[in-house]
């Protein structure tokens, strides 16, 4: 028996790379699984009910059960048929997977207005409204419990110029997590991966060499353990996985203080630190970053 026996999955953009490979696994370890995905290009144009058939047809090969869907996720009707599909195809629903995205790369300068809202719109807006759609099933059915792993990035985390848009969403759907996070204790966990992977979406990056050692079923097993019972506790948090390693990440943390001599500072006073500032910044700029991984002398000790 595997880890997820008996649930019910749903994952978006799982035609193809990470979120194929998450599905694959889900229902190798048990689930069955709504399969989503539009079936276009990265850019998001484009739709072919195909993509996600065929992986429909890996799982049902393998013995698993699965259906597919063709929806727009970042559109309400869409996100709701999604959590509805698996919910009366076998009368259980138990967790989401946030991943469907697409990319429109450009310099902030050059972006257009449209470049913008549509990447907003799939990763930002499609990740809220898959949640609501999952929180509404999960507060109807507080006895079943269940659980929801968004899907952020380094990108959002660190910034990667030419991806203002894609970064803002990614960094947006960390604190979209720790809300929801914060609403559904009662009923679910909200945690959210930031995976690092060779997949279309990260061929062309400047990265993308080093990307090819990791590859998206290294991300797989992280998203069945998060969906899965022996999760439980584990809430708001963002992970970081590739290849071999699984990290926590801790976002918003004080790493220094300074305190002024009276009730508040003085603009000119602050300037006077301004040296003492970069001394800061400089000192933990050059350390261990997402996708690195953590020396043993900087590790959290238990």
């Amino acid at each position: 028996m595997g880890l997820l026996e008996g649930k019910v999955v749903a994952i978006t953009g799982a035609g193809a790379g990470i979120g194929r490979e998450e599905a694959l696994l889900c229902a190798k370890n048990g689930a069955k699984v709504v399969v989503n995905d539009l079936g276009g290009a990265r850019d998001g144009s484009g739709k072919d009910s195909k993509v996600a058939d065929q992986v429909v047809a890996e799982i049902k090969k393998l013995g698993g059960d699965a259906v597919g869907h063709y929806e727009d996720i970042s559109e309400e009707a869409g996100a709701d048929k999604l959590i509805k599909a698996g919910a009366d195809k076998w009368g259980r629903f138990d967790g989401l997977v946030n991943n469907a995205g697409i990319l429109r790369d450009k310099m902030s300068f050059n972006m257009t207005v449209q470049e913008w809202d549509a990447v907003i719109k799939v990763h930002l807006r499609g990740h809220f409204l898959a949640a609501r759609a999952a929180a509404r099933y999960f507060r109807e059915h507080k006895e079943q419990g269940g659980a929801i792993v968004n899907t952020t990035s380094t990108s959002g985390l660190l910034g990667n110029a030419g991806q203002v848009n894609y970064s803002a969403a990614k960094l947006g759907i960390v604190g979209l997590t720790s809300t929801l996070a914060l609403e559904l204790g009662k009923y679910a966990r909200v945690n959210a991966i930031a995976p690092m992977a060779y997949t279309r979406m990260t061929s062309d990056l400047p990265m993308a060499e080093m990307l090819k050692n990791y590859k998206p079923e290294h991300i797989a097993p992280l998203v069945v353990f998060l969906l899965s019972d022996a999760a439980k506790g584990i809430n708001g948090q963002t992970f970081g996985v590739f290849g071999p390693w699984v990290q926590i990440y801790r976002l918003a943390r004080p790493i220094y203080d300074f305190k002024a001599d009276g009730a508040s500072w003085d603009p000119a006073k602050l300037a006077q630190k301004a040296e003492e500032m970069k001394k800061v910044i400089e000192k933990v700029n050059w350390g261990y970053l997402p996708g690195m991984p953590v020396p043993d002398d900087k590790k959290v000790k238990l």
